[in-house]
């Protein structure tokens, strides 16, 4: 019983609020930060790209 406790715990801690959101703003809220950092990577890779070091 004191496993099963500890394993709940632990998957609670692990999920945090992911588990209490709904389904819809999960798969929404994953879609916008995935789009946010391809778009960053493509924003650095650019900028990395076109951009002269002096050193």
């Amino acid at each position: 019983m004191l496993f099963l406790v500890a394993a709940l715990l632990l998957l609670g801690v692990v999920l945090g609020t992911v588990a209490h959101a709904p389904l819809t703003f999960t798969v929404v809220a994953a879609a916008v930060i995935a789009a946010w950092l391809g778009i960053f990577a493509l924003r650095e890779r650019h900028g990395r790209r076109h951009h002269t070091s002096i050193h």
